[in-house]
Protein backbone atom coordinates (compact mmCIF):
# COMPACT_ATOMS: atom_id res chain seq x y z
CA UNK A 1 0.00 0.00 0.00
CA UNK A 2 2.60 2.52 0.41
CA UNK A 3 4.24 1.65 -2.49
CA UNK A 4 1.16 2.69 -4.61
CA UNK A 5 0.99 6.03 -2.29
CA UNK A 6 4.72 6.58 -2.82
CA UNK A 7 3.78 6.29 -6.45
CA UNK A 8 0.74 8.57 -6.60
CA UNK A 9 2.47 11.07 -4.23
CA UNK A 10 5.61 11.13 -7.14
CA UNK A 11 3.44 11.23 -10.09
CA UNK A 12 1.37 14.52 -8.22
CA UNK A 13 4.83 15.97 -8.04
CA UNK A 14 5.78 15.50 -11.54
CA UNK A 15 2.76 16.60 -13.23
CA UNK A 16 2.73 19.94 -10.84
CA UNK A 17 7.10 20.52 -11.59
CA UNK A 18 7.02 19.41 -15.16
CA UNK A 19 6.53 22.42 -16.82
CA UNK A 20 8.07 25.03 -14.23
CA UNK A 21 11.16 23.00 -14.40
CA UNK A 22 11.28 22.99 -17.88
CA UNK A 23 10.70 27.21 -17.38
CA UNK A 24 13.25 27.20 -14.93
CA UNK A 25 15.90 25.54 -17.20
CA UNK A 26 15.16 28.03 -20.03
CA UNK A 27 15.99 30.74 -17.87
CA UNK A 28 18.75 29.12 -16.63
CA UNK A 29 19.95 28.98 -20.38
CA UNK A 30 19.01 32.50 -21.57
CA UNK A 31 21.19 33.80 -18.20
CA UNK A 32 23.50 31.08 -19.01
CA UNK A 33 23.93 32.44 -22.51
CA UNK A 34 24.05 35.68 -21.01
CA UNK A 35 27.24 34.68 -19.16
CA UNK A 36 29.16 32.97 -21.73
CA UNK A 37 28.62 34.72 -24.54
CA UNK A 38 29.71 37.90 -22.60
CA UNK A 39 32.43 36.08 -21.07
CA UNK A 40 31.04 37.59 -18.21
CA UNK A 41 32.96 37.13 -14.56
CA UNK A 42 31.39 37.14 -10.75
CA UNK A 43 33.50 40.40 -9.94
CA UNK A 44 32.20 42.22 -13.33
CA UNK A 45 28.33 41.68 -12.69
CA UNK A 46 26.51 39.65 -9.57
CA UNK A 47 22.59 38.71 -10.67
CA UNK A 48 23.39 36.39 -13.45
CA UNK A 49 25.58 34.64 -11.48
CA UNK A 50 22.82 34.61 -8.06
CA UNK A 51 19.76 33.22 -10.50
CA UNK A 52 22.53 30.47 -12.00
CA UNK A 53 23.26 29.65 -8.45
CA UNK A 54 19.02 30.15 -7.34
CA UNK A 55 18.68 27.62 -10.53
CA UNK A 56 20.79 24.91 -8.83
CA UNK A 57 18.71 25.44 -5.81
CA UNK A 58 15.80 24.56 -7.19
CA UNK A 59 17.18 21.53 -9.09
CA UNK A 60 18.65 20.17 -5.67
CA UNK A 61 15.11 20.31 -4.29
CA UNK A 62 13.36 18.94 -7.14
CA UNK A 63 15.92 15.82 -7.31
CA UNK A 64 15.59 15.82 -3.37
CA UNK A 65 11.85 15.59 -3.02
CA UNK A 66 11.61 12.98 -6.30
CA UNK A 67 14.25 10.51 -4.38
CA UNK A 68 12.04 10.71 -1.27
CA UNK A 69 8.73 10.36 -3.52
CA UNK A 70 9.69 7.46 -5.74
CA UNK A 71 9.08 4.44 -5.31
CA UNK A 72 11.39 2.07 -6.88
CA UNK A 73 14.34 4.43 -5.43
CA UNK A 74 17.41 2.46 -6.63
CA UNK A 75 15.96 2.13 -10.30
CA UNK A 76 15.40 5.93 -10.50
CA UNK A 77 18.66 6.69 -9.05
CA UNK A 78 20.01 4.60 -11.86
CA UNK A 79 17.89 6.31 -14.71
CA UNK A 80 18.75 9.78 -13.26
CA UNK A 81 22.14 10.18 -12.85
CA UNK A 82 22.56 12.88 -15.22
CA UNK A 83 20.23 14.85 -12.36
CA UNK A 84 22.41 13.68 -9.69
CA UNK A 85 25.60 14.49 -11.66
CA UNK A 86 23.86 18.30 -11.66
CA UNK A 87 23.39 18.62 -8.66
CA UNK A 88 26.12 16.93 -6.63
CA UNK A 89 28.90 19.16 -9.49
CA UNK A 90 27.44 22.69 -9.61
CA UNK A 91 30.53 23.97 -10.82
CA UNK A 92 30.35 22.51 -14.11
CA UNK A 93 27.76 24.47 -15.46
CA UNK A 94 26.74 23.73 -18.57
CA UNK A 95 25.26 19.95 -16.79
CA UNK A 96 22.39 22.15 -15.52
CA UNK A 97 21.37 22.51 -19.52
CA UNK A 98 20.54 18.42 -19.31
CA UNK A 99 17.42 19.55 -17.43
CA UNK A 100 16.39 20.57 -20.66
CA UNK A 101 15.81 17.01 -21.94
CA UNK A 102 12.64 17.16 -20.11
CA UNK A 103 11.32 20.00 -22.53
CA UNK A 104 11.50 17.02 -24.95
CA UNK A 105 9.46 14.25 -23.45
CA UNK A 106 6.62 16.78 -22.49
CA UNK A 107 6.43 18.14 -26.39
CA UNK A 108 6.61 14.54 -27.42
CA UNK A 109 3.59 13.96 -25.47
CA UNK A 110 1.59 17.02 -26.51
CA UNK A 111 2.36 16.06 -30.37
CA UNK A 112 -0.34 13.70 -30.52
CA UNK A 113 -1.00 9.58 -31.49
CA UNK A 114 0.45 10.11 -34.73
CA UNK A 115 4.09 7.85 -34.17
CA UNK A 116 5.98 9.32 -37.44
CA UNK A 117 5.23 13.07 -35.94
CA UNK A 118 6.28 12.40 -32.56
CA UNK A 119 9.26 11.01 -34.29
CA UNK A 120 10.25 13.84 -36.35
CA UNK A 121 9.24 16.34 -33.97
CA UNK A 122 11.87 14.37 -30.96
CA UNK A 123 14.35 14.57 -33.52
CA UNK A 124 13.98 18.34 -35.02
CA UNK A 125 13.72 19.54 -31.22
CA UNK A 126 16.53 17.32 -29.75
CA UNK A 127 18.95 18.48 -32.58
CA UNK A 128 18.39 21.99 -31.96
CA UNK A 129 18.59 22.05 -28.20
CA UNK A 130 21.48 19.62 -28.46
CA UNK A 131 23.29 22.61 -30.89
CA UNK A 132 22.59 25.00 -28.59
CA UNK A 133 23.52 23.27 -25.20
CA UNK A 134 27.19 22.13 -26.76
CA UNK A 135 27.99 25.48 -28.38
CA UNK A 136 27.35 27.04 -24.77
CA UNK A 137 28.78 24.18 -22.95
CA UNK A 138 32.14 24.80 -25.46
CA UNK A 139 32.18 28.33 -25.74
CA UNK A 140 31.93 28.17 -21.45
CA UNK A 141 34.90 25.03 -21.65
CA UNK A 142 37.07 27.06 -24.31
CA UNK A 143 37.31 30.69 -25.13
CA UNK A 144 39.89 31.33 -21.80
CA UNK A 145 41.70 28.44 -22.53
CA UNK A 146 45.94 28.85 -24.05
CA UNK A 147 45.53 27.91 -27.68
CA UNK A 148 42.04 27.52 -27.78
CA UNK A 149 40.62 27.75 -31.35
CA UNK A 150 37.26 27.99 -30.46
CA UNK A 151 36.68 31.35 -29.09
CA UNK A 152 32.91 33.00 -30.30
CA UNK A 153 28.99 31.86 -30.31
CA UNK A 154 29.67 31.43 -34.20
CA UNK A 155 32.47 29.18 -33.98
CA UNK A 156 30.93 27.26 -31.34
CA UNK A 157 28.05 26.96 -33.50
CA UNK A 158 29.79 25.93 -35.98
CA UNK A 159 31.67 23.05 -34.68
CA UNK A 160 28.52 21.88 -32.60
CA UNK A 161 26.66 21.47 -36.46
CA UNK A 162 29.76 19.57 -38.22
CA UNK A 163 30.01 17.34 -35.31
CA UNK A 164 26.42 16.43 -34.96
CA UNK A 165 25.75 16.29 -38.22
CA UNK A 166 29.04 13.79 -38.25
CA UNK A 167 30.81 15.64 -41.00
CA UNK A 168 33.82 16.74 -38.77
CA UNK A 169 35.77 19.40 -40.73
CA UNK A 170 38.40 19.42 -38.01
CA UNK A 171 38.93 23.31 -38.19
CA UNK A 172 37.64 23.60 -34.84
CA UNK A 173 38.52 21.32 -32.27
CA UNK A 174 38.50 21.50 -28.29
CA UNK A 175 41.78 21.37 -26.54
CA UNK A 176 40.69 21.25 -22.98
CA UNK A 177 39.60 17.68 -21.28
CA UNK A 178 35.89 18.99 -20.33
CA UNK A 179 35.70 20.26 -24.12
CA UNK A 180 37.03 16.78 -25.40
CA UNK A 181 34.06 15.46 -23.07
CA UNK A 182 31.61 17.63 -24.38
CA UNK A 183 32.60 16.30 -28.01
CA UNK A 184 32.36 12.62 -27.57
CA UNK A 185 28.60 13.31 -26.13
CA UNK A 186 27.73 15.01 -28.66
CA UNK A 187 28.95 12.60 -31.29
CA UNK A 188 27.69 9.85 -29.99
CA UNK A 189 23.95 11.80 -29.68
CA UNK A 190 24.72 12.56 -33.49
CA UNK A 191 25.16 9.30 -34.32
CA UNK A 192 21.76 8.22 -32.57
CA UNK A 193 19.86 11.08 -33.76
CA UNK A 194 21.15 10.24 -37.80
CA UNK A 195 19.68 6.46 -37.07
CA UNK A 196 16.73 7.81 -35.74
CA UNK A 197 16.49 10.07 -39.19
CA UNK A 198 17.65 7.54 -41.60
CA UNK A 199 15.20 4.32 -39.90
CA UNK A 200 11.86 6.71 -40.43
CA UNK A 201 12.82 7.68 -43.94
CA UNK A 202 12.98 3.91 -44.26
CA UNK A 203 9.04 3.62 -42.93
CA UNK A 204 8.14 6.49 -44.80
CA UNK A 205 9.13 5.03 -48.26
CA UNK A 206 8.00 1.66 -47.61
CA UNK A 207 5.10 2.80 -46.65
CA UNK A 208 5.02 4.45 -49.80
CA UNK A 209 6.15 1.30 -51.65
CA UNK A 210 3.43 -0.65 -49.70
CA UNK A 211 0.22 1.96 -50.65
CA UNK A 212 1.19 1.97 -54.37
CA UNK A 213 1.49 -2.04 -54.53
CA UNK A 214 -1.76 -2.09 -52.92
CA UNK A 215 -3.50 0.42 -55.30
CA UNK A 216 -2.07 -1.33 -58.83
CA UNK A 217 -3.73 -4.53 -56.99
CA UNK A 218 -7.18 -3.05 -56.22
CA UNK A 219 -7.12 -1.88 -59.95
CA UNK A 220 -6.00 -4.95 -61.19
CA UNK A 221 -8.99 -6.32 -59.47
CA UNK A 222 -11.51 -3.94 -60.42
CA UNK A 223 -10.29 -4.80 -63.98
CA UNK A 224 -10.85 -8.24 -63.73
Amino acid sequence: MNVWNNRAAYEKWVRLTEWPMVLVAVAFLGVYSYVVIGDLRESELNWPFWVINAVWVLFAVDYVVSLILVPHTRKWFVTHLHELAIVLLPALRPLRLLRLVTAVAVLQRSAGTALRGKVILYVAFTSLLLVVMASLAMLDAEQNAPGANIASIGDALWWSMVTITTVGYGDYYPVTGLGRGIAVVLMICGLGLLGTVTATLASWFVERVEEAVGTKHDDASDTD
